[in-house]
């Protein structure tokens, strides 16, 4: 018997647009499903764009209208890949529409906004997956479950990073990132870090951060010598405290110099210790007791990591980044057919969202923020 089919709306072709195509034309043979995606339609800026996008990733219409595309009746996923700015306006419609919606973090610039988004799909029922990835990585979570089942003793810490050097130079221009509506880097990749620290250990309660633009000015677009302010941070340090009284730290950085993917995190116990930065995706560090003998231990992501055989019976073949959108993927397309819960939906990510701001706000007013 055929699998049924799911149509696949997506709007924005760039690095993450093409991550999610990627994905929607990998998941099939990789995973069992209960429907296969079709690459529908892709939606850009201009009709051009949007034309050689849908070209190159696999999807039979385009159109520079993403309502349209949202409207489509042939469409029944909606994965929005925009800048952050355009995200609520494209999951409001997408939501009205009776539509998944799939959507790229952060959810959007505020909390505001990401609250009436997740107010919205909840009151419409739509299933609802922000992405979030580094999640699905399988050493993630065997981290997880290595805290739940106690194996590190009593949570006495955490500390976490989220490190990049794509804005190291202080030529390279302003995007939507720079903007105040794109956040700067505590939003960019520092959600991640946050997404990761609530996923490993709950929620977040409190924090006290302190933000540092480094480079005060930047071209206005590649190549002018025109310069504008930056108003933005380059870098957030921020102290924690989880809702469960465990007390750690994360520093969000995109001019970190020598680093290009530097999402890490340590927790410690009163019996162990677990480490991992996804610069070396594929392990995570594990150390138990003391004596001479204490020392972190390199466990190897295998096919004993589900879902990890789906794409290599061997260990020590690695995963990559793209794998971890397919996996996120699969999930996605599961919880569409069901309608099931897929984490982490809007509702987290507004949690998210919230703490992000409350660092925001820590920094501004240089004091302890609830969240």
């Amino acid at each position: 018997m055929t699998a049924p089919e799911v149509g696949i709306g997506l709007i924005g072709s760039g690095f993450m647009g093409r991550c999610h195509a990627n994905a929607f034309n990998s998941v099939a043979g990789l995973f069992d499903l209960p429907a296969r995606p079709r690459c529908e339609m892709l939606a850009d800026a201009t009709d051009e764009i949007a034309a050689a996008g849908a070209k190159a990733l696999g999807f039979a219409r385009a159109t520079s209208d993403w309502q349209s595309l949202v409207n489509d009746p042939k469409v029944d996923i909606v994965a929005i890949t925009a800048p952050n700015v355009f995200h609520e306006a494209m999951a409001l419609a997408a939501i009205a529409a009776g539509k998944t919606v799939y959507c790229e973090k952060p959810l959007s610039t505020t909390a505001a906004s990401a609250l009436k988004m997740t107010e919205a799909a909840e009151a419409a029922g739509v299933v609802t997956l922000v992405g979030f990835n580094f999640l699905r990585n399988p050493m993630i979570q065997l981290a997880r479950e290595i805290i739940a089942e106690g194996e590190l003793g009593e949570i006495t810490g955490f500390r976490g990073r989220h490190a990049e050097n794509y804005m190291c130079d202080p030529d390279a221009p302003h995007s939507f990132r720079t903007v105040p509506e794109g956040g700067g880097a505590v939003a960019d990749i520092g959600s991640h870090i946050v997404s990761m620290a609530r996923y490993l250990l709950g929620p977040i309660v409190a924090t006290c951060a302190v933000s540092e633009t480094i480079h005060k000015s930047r071209p206005v677009k590649a190549g002018s010598t025109e310069r504008e302010p930056v108003v933005v941070d380059d870098m957030t340090h921020a102290l924690l405290r989880f809702e469960t009284g465990i007390v750690g730290s994360i520093e969000a950085n995109w001019a970190a110099t020598g680093r290009t993917m530097d999402l890490s995190f340590e927790v410690t116990g009163t019996k162990g210790a677990i480490a991992f930065s996804q610069e070396r995706m594929n392990e995570l560090l594990l150390t138990q007791g003391s004596g001479a003998t204490a020392g972190f231990t390199r466990i190897e992501a295998g096919p004993n990591h589900p879902p990890y055989g789906r794409f290599c019976p061997a260990a020590g073949h690695h995963l990559g980044f793209n794998d971890l959108k397919v996996i996120e993927v699969a999930q996605l397309i599961s919880a569409h057919m069901n309608g099931d819960r897929c984490g982490p939906d809007f509702r987290e990510a507004l949690e998210v969202q919230k703490t992000i701001e409350a660092m925001q706000d820590s920094s501004a007013s240089q004091a302890w923020t609830s969240i």
